[in-house]
């Protein structure tokens, strides 16, 4: 178990379905609107703040901007000084923003940390925003002759299910269709006003086209400008804090865990390795467990609900059974039976998730925790899983090269 708590005081993030570049706006606006807000939500002053952590993966390609830890000096005077750095791990930057806050805390080196993540990705045209995120495959190794690069990849890890186990499209579509219901709840996701059809969560070739292979437009998650930010603090600080503003330690949400793996960059390698073994990912798997004993859980069932990673339909089918959920290669129960919808035995994605609410890629796993930490305190207003205390996240970069989970929960125990 986690020998020293880690807290999450609050945070804040912006309206995914925002266009910041038509605004007039760039990556320091939106950085900047996600921390002022965290400040606020958290009531702390910027000289409060004694470290900082960016979760940033392609600003220079988008923007051409680098260097995003120097970009919080620029939010407010109280910032001037206070060390900050940014951190890279395509989809799962924010998580890594996320670890590197949690150690500096759990070592004693800082009390109260700042994490945030950024990204802006409407500000080109879309074949060049797809370009630009491939960067997070083994450029020029894999994926080539493929017109859209991260499609391409997760209709690979879909057909290899398909492979071993057996898929069925509409299981797929099923998972797109509650998130993207779940994001109409949401005041910050993407796709809240979108329209669609039945047949949009169909093998429709006109209402849900193919992007590529088993992938169609509905199974994919947008393209997405935005931010998040939270504020993490030790025990003795958020006691003070909670002291000064009339609440209890206890009733604070906290991270009881975590995971962290990294496997190879391309994505064969990967499935070679886990040929014969039960789970398609097992260093996936092996992230998740080590979250759960952190925490000092046993398995799936003593969680309220989760925050997972499904940039596309299959991402979320394999983090199913990866979680425990069902067996392996059986995830398709777990939709069925509704186990994961709203109201479900255990929801997934009350947010949105990224098909529904939206994947600024640097921001992602920070807006993981961030919504967790509010469903853990009853503040997730239409989103809220009724009577949830512990959540957990998934957030994986690449074709699952990067892989972080966390536990977060309320309460005494």
């Amino acid at each position: 178990m986690t020998s020293t708590p880690v807290y999450v005081l609050g945070g804040h993030q912006t309206d995914f379905a925002v266009n910041a570049s038509r605004n007039g706006d760039g990556l320091f606006e939106l950085l900047r609107d996600a921390v002022l807000g965290a400040l606020v939500d958290t009531k702390l002053e910027p000289q409060e703040i004694e470290s900082g952590h960016v979760g940033n993966f392609v600003g220079e390609l988008f923007t051409g901007q680098g260097q995003l830890g120097g970009m919080l000096s620029a939010i407010a005077p109280g910032f001037y000084g206070v060390p900050a750095g940014r951190h890279e791990a395509a989809c799962a930057s924010g998580s890594i923003a996320m670890l590197a806050a949690t150690a500096e805390i759990e070592c004693g080196r800082y009390d109260c940390v700042l994490v945030t993540g950024v990204e802006l990705e409407r500000n080109v045209p879309g074949a060049v925003a797809a370009q630009h995120l491939g960067a997070a495959t083994w450029v020029g190794e894999e994926g080539e002759g493929a017109k859209y690069m991260w499609p391409h990849m997760f209709h690979l890890v879909g057909q290899e299910y398909e492979r071993r186990y057996g898929l069925k499209y509409e299981h797929l579509a099923r998972i797109a269709e509650i998130n993207i219901a779940n994001a109409r709840r949401n005041p910050f996701a993407q796709t809240r006003d979108w329209r669609y059809t039945e047949a949009s969560f169909t093998a429709d070739d006109e209402a849900n086209p193919v992007i590529e292979g088993m992938i169609r437009r509905q199974d994919c998650g947008q393209v997405t400008d935005g931010a998040a930010a939270v504020v993490l603090a030790s025990a003795r600080f958020a006691e003070a804090w909670a002291k000064r503003h009339g609440t209890s330690l206890d009733v604070l949400p906290r991270i009881a865990g975590w995971g962290h793996r990294t496997a190879h960059l391309k994505l064969a390698p990967k499935l070679q390795a886990s040929a014969g073994q039960p789970y398609v990912f097992p260093h996936v798997r092996d992230a998740i467990q080590g979250a759960f004993r952190r925490a000092g859980i046993a398995d799936v069932s003593q969680l309220d609900g989760i925050e997972t990673h499904d940039c596309f339909t299959t991402t979320e089918y394999m983090a199913i059974d990866h979680f425990g959920i069902t067996p392996p290669g059986e995830s398709w129960r777990a939709i069925e039976d509704g186990t994961i919808a709203r109201g479900g035995r255990l929801p997934i994605n009350p947010s949105g998730g990224l098909i529904g609410l939206g994947h600024p890629v640097g921001a992602t796993g920070v807006r993981m925790v961030l919504d967790a930490a509010r469903q853990v305190t009853g503040r997730a207003g239409d989103c809220q899983v009724e009577g949830a205390r512990r959540f957990a996240t998934l957030n994986i970069g690449g074709s699952a090269t990067t892989v972080v989970s966390f536990v977060v929960q309320s309460g005494a125990n």
